[in-house]
């Protein structure tokens, strides 16, 4: 297993900053999550780690030991890319078997490997079919059994489940997931479905415009993000703009209908002004009273509904509907929502930094 040190690196094509500094500690045996947009970076960090990728500035140390300057061959990395890269003409026993040919091991002791890392991702009854006789999510655990075979140091993989359907992308998280927990890789993963990162991840660093945002478990990314940009791509959220007022020593900020909730103990004690309020959707629910709305639509879909409703303002909320009523929402119905204090998140309304100080309950 391997520790990832990356200090103070900087990437630039053509002139153009794509990384401007970026810092980040990987831990031993983790499965690390690189999220963000396309373009933010996330891919060409990777390709750095692996030595795909030049290094303007700064350094990549594995376990302590600076790693610039070593071909991407001699770094020990499994990789697992997007498009499965298979021999199409070789069985997938023999895809998964190149990578220790190339190293010289024995016969038997490939052998062995081969079927134990087939096994892991339940190919090894297909272990003779060649990769056009597999379907996508079939040649994709081929790419990971080879991948794993080699017993890396490090386990990087770029957007490997893109390319699946739905309901194979589900499965094969999950699969990636447990075998990286049974080999106890150091993983690197990079996506952009922030479902698929908060399933698999110890932990997460998202990324926007080459700079890493906020680091941490995906639920302390999720329920406490460090600005308004996480909070938008993690999932979704309603912004609603209000003011924070001091009144006898206290922090108040008015929703709206006399609608005031008491933040003194959950943000700063410098914060004040303009700020917007984060709240999830399931942190709404309908009530008998509460700030009024007015139904904008309703999407049944199957276990809940997602139903948007206008307050008064004019802003949109969207909420979850979990209840069993037996008619739908109607555009048009009046409704009043009430909002659970304890889970809205605050950011000054200028920069979008969180100003969130006390701990959440």
């Amino acid at each position: 297993m391997t520790t990832i040190a990356l200090q103070s690196l900087r990437k630039e094509y053509a002139g153009q900053v794509a990384i401007p500094d970026l810092n980040l500690d990987i831990r031993d045996g983790e499965f690390f999550t690189l999220l963000g947009p396309s373009g933010c970076g996330k891919t060409t960090l990777l390709r750095m780690i692996a030595g795909f990728n030049s290094i303007e500035a700064g350094t990549i140390a594995f376990d302590g030991v600076v790693i610039n300057d070593r071909p991407a061959a001699e770094r020990n990395i499994g990789m697992v890319f997007q498009n499965y890269a298979l021999f199409p003409h070789m069985s997938a026993a023999k895809n998964v078997a190149f990578g220790l040919q190339t190293r010289k091991i024995g016969r038997a002791e490939s052998e062995k490997r081969v079927n134990e890392a087939l096994d892991s991702v339940r190919m090894a009854h297909l272990k003779d079919r060649l990769p056009g006789q597999m379907s996508g999510g079939q040649q994709q655990r081929v790419a990971l059994a080879r991948a794993l075979v080699i017993q890396p140091a490090l386990l990087l993989m770029d957007e490997p489940l893109s390319n699946l359907d739905a309901k194979l992308r589900v499965e094969m998280r999950d699969t990636i997931r447990q075998a990286q927990r049974d080999a106890g890789i150091t993983t690197v993963y990079v996506t952009h479905d922030q479902e698929e990162a908060m399933a698999v991840s110890d932990r997460i660093a998202v990324m926007n415009l080459g700079v890493v945002q906020q680091v941490g478990s995906p639920a302390e990314i999720y329920r406490d993000p460090a600005n308004r940009f996480v909070a938008e791509f993690i999932g979704k959220t309603n912004l609603l703009e209000r003011d924070l007022r001091r009144e006898n020593g206290r922090a108040m900020v008015n929703l709206g209908d006399d609608q005031a909730i008491d933040v003194t103990n959950r943000i700063v004690s410098e914060a004040g002004g303009r700020v917007q309020v984060s709240v999830r959707p399931e942190a709404v629910r309908a009530a008998d009273t509460g700030l009024g709305a007015e139904v904008v639509d309703e999407t049944f879909l199957g276990s809940h509904s997602q139903v948007r409703a206008r307050l008064e303002t004019g802003e949109t909320v969207e909420f979850l509907e979990f209840s069993r009523r037996s008619a739908l929402w109607q555009r048009g119905d009046k409704v009043h929502l009430q909002f659970d204090t304890e889970m809205l998140t605050y950011f000054d309304a200028g920069s979008g930094i969180s100003i969130m100080g006390g701990a959440r309950e």
